[in-house]
């Protein structure tokens, strides 16, 4: 019952700060200016508590009795917060009202998760410093390419809106396209870095533990196929200025290569082969 109360609290704290923004904004009889931040002081507090409630949430599930279990559920669940956490910060200087709407039932769904899909994996190597600088670097990427995922549809949206002339006013106050575009190419180019870093501490940890290098299986294969995408993104951009519809589809597709590395190896075999290994 506590484990469930842990969950159930920061999904409805996620439910009333998305709640109380959609009002408070509708109510508004102008759009905010331009330099004016996209929450108020009230809401900031509010989603800073619901990311700690969310955080306690999560240590509770990932290290229970001692032990480090690390299922789909869970994943899911600590990439939207840290995504979420991200997100709160780039508001403080960037206006991001229409990712509001799509970040808060994302917080919703990841808190729900853990409880519906718990999972038995034991991560048996977690106190291994090899295997620690690994998964802190990999969930820290993980969670930038989520929040670049939700930024990438909240453009697709917003260039589709604009092109048929019927901008709504719920993202009427973003940044120009051109601004938003420079911020999601900011989001890849650092979420790049870390998930190259992943890739060579994880090739550092196969070597210290099982006496290889490199080992070929499905989570290294999608990993280096999404590592390819992005790192094809960011040339082609350099390049060739790549922009609009074309990096938001290589966005979207390297997003979901990285999904399928883990999250998804993890749900075949949580879910649909209900196996806890």
């Amino acid at each position: 019952m506590r484990s469930i109360l842990l969950h159930l609290i920061p999904a409805s704290l996620y439910a009333g700060v998305g709640i109380a923004y959609w009002r408070s904004y509708t109510a508004a009889r102008a759009p905010a200016a331009k330099g004016q931040s996209c929450m108020s002081l009230r809401e900031r507090l509010f989603l800073l508590l619901t990311l700690i409630a969310h955080g306690a949430a999560l240590h509770t599930a990932i290290f229970p009795d001692g032990q480090m279990r690390f299922g789909f559920g869970v994943a899911m669940s600590l990439m939207v917060w840290l995504a979420v956490c991200f997100y709160w910060v780039e508001t403080l200087y960037t206006r991001l009202d229409g990712l509001h709407t799509l970040i808060m039932p994302a917080g919703v769904v990841a808190s729900i998760v853990p409880l519906i899909f718990p999972g038995e994996h034991v991560l048996v190597n977690a106190a291994s410093p090899a295997f620690r600088a690994h998964f802190v670097i990999a969930m820290l990427a993980y969670s930038l390419f989520t929040l670049a995922a939700l930024h990438a549809m909240l453009m697709s949206i917003a260039g589709r809106q604009l092109h048929n002339a019927r901008f709504s006013r719920l993202l009427a106050c973003l940044p120009p396209l051109l601004t938003m575009e420079a911020l999601l190419f900011r989001l890849i180019s650092i979420a790049f870095v870390l998930l190259t870093l992943t890739l060579i501490t994880g090739v550092m940890f196969s070597e210290s533990l099982f006496g290889q290098a490199f080992r070929v299986d499905h989570k290294t294969v999608f990993a280096f196929v999404s590592w390819l995408l992005f790192g094809g993104l960011l040339l082609g951009r350099q390049l060739w200025g790549w922009r609009g519809r074309t990096a938001l589809r290589w966005t979207l597709a390297g997003f979901v290569a990285l999904m399928l590395a883990y999250v998804g190896s993890r749900f075949v075999i949580e879910v649909v082969l209900q196996r806890a290994g």
